[in-house]
């Protein structure tokens, strides 16, 4: 597990997660057997849909009558309960996605079942006879009734993630900032024909982990998507064993090559809220200058903030290089003489350089929405 963190830093529901490779949801499809023939090339999963109250249950009965494929089931937390005993010790973060008609039905599971996995909110299927009941996609035009089974989730201190489809809500900025406020652990976003500059723009709005999903079927896909903002891939039709071993292989190889698998584009080409890590000091006209604006930070509090927090870390040295420190200095994949001299009179790898930069980007992050307004969540 020591090994699987300092790859991939990545821990949810208290538990280190391996990968950053996960199984998404597919009604009928995806369970525990499923799972478990493709668990040593996954992180987490993410089973289900699972109807969990009367009125989701007849809708998938009705599902399945036309043939759709469907769980269908008499008692939903008996079947849940064996579901997650059978991946319970197998190394896989076990996330439960749930279709409910109301927020009761959401506590009701989670009352039964505890807080050993992720409770993840479908807001995402569209098929009509889910979306009459209000659930799934319907909840994106109600964000209030979303966030507010949020609420009472997070009331009983499980983990709660939420699956959207983007592009259906008013705002997909609005509606991350509205669940990231409402408690949401985790933003699943299938990205639909979007694509990465949507994904960007989310990241940019909150600071939830984001799982990315939809034709990640190779490992270069999944780059585009970790370098726009994604801390963790979802595959669902793609999801055989071949392609999650090559990606998981492949990012793997990445972590331990450069030391940060999903280090994000550097601002002037594209990178997210993340890439302010590598940014210089703002003394020229460059998109770091509209950005600070854009997320409500002044030249004077950028700088305080990346000052204070390299202090009495490695990357406070460098006074060799442009600007007296490496707090101010680039990614390790573009050259530079001088950022190289002072990681190595620092003692500082490639992979230990990018490690640091990676927290730089964490307490930057923490320090712009720690500072949000309230309002600014609506």
């Amino acid at each position: 597990m020591i090994e699987w963190y300092e790859r991939c830093g990545l821990v949810l529901n208290g538990q280190v997660v391996k990968t950053p490779v996960v199984i998404a949801s597919m009604a009928g499809i995806t369970d525990a057997a499923y799972v478990l023939t493709r668990k040593e090339h996954i992180g987490a999963a993410f089973i289900g849909g699972y109807s969990i109250d009367a009125e989701t249950m007849e809708a998938s009965r009705a599902m399945a009558a036309a043939g759709r494929e469907e769980f269908v089931y008499d008692d939903p937390i008996t079947e849940l309960k064996e579901q997650i005993k059978a991946l319970e010790g197998r190394g896989v973060l076990i996330g439960l996605n749930l279709r409910g008609s109301t927020p009761a039905s959401y506590a009701a599971v989670a009352e039964e079942i505890g807080d050993g996995v992720v409770y993840e909110i479908d807001a995402h299927c569209r098929q009509p006879q889910m979306t009459a009941l209000g659930c799934g996609e319907a909840l994106l035009h109600e964000p209030h009734r979303l966030a507010e089974t949020v609420r009472v989730l997070k009331a009983l201190d499980v983990t709660v993630s939420v699956k959207i489809r983007a592009g259906v809500a008013d705002d997909d900025r609005q509606l991350a900032r509205l669940l990231w406020k409402a408690g949401a652990d985790i933003l699943h976003v299938d990205l639909m024909d979007f694509g990465y500059a949507r994904l960007r723009q989310i990241r940019n709005a909150c600071p939830l982990p984001l799982i990315a999903n939809n034709s990640i079927t190779s490992f270069d896909r999944a780059m585009d998507l970790f370098a726009h903002g994604a801390d963790m891939v979802s595959l669902a039709r793609r999801s055989d064993e071949r392609t999650l071993a090559g990606i998981d292989a492949a990012i793997c190889r990445r972590a331990d090559e450069t030391g940060w698998y999903n280090a994000p584009k550097q601002l002037c080409r594209g990178g997210d809220i993340r890439s302010l890590a590598f940014c210089c000091l703002p003394v020229k006209h460059c998109p770091l200058l509209p950005f600070l604006e854009k997320v409500g930070l002044t030249r004077e509090e950028y700088m305080e903030i990346k000052t204070r927090a390299v202090a009495d870390t490695p990357l406070a040295q460098g006074k060799m290089t442009c600007f007296g420190s490496m707090a101010w200095c680039c990614k390790s994949s573009s050259p530079c003489m001088l950022r190289g001299i002072a990681a190595k009179e620092g003692g500082l790898s490639d992979q230990e350089y990018m490690r640091l930069k990676r927290q730089l980007a964490d307490k930057i992050m923490e320090r712009i929405f720690d500072g949000m307004p309230e309002e600014d969540a609506s």
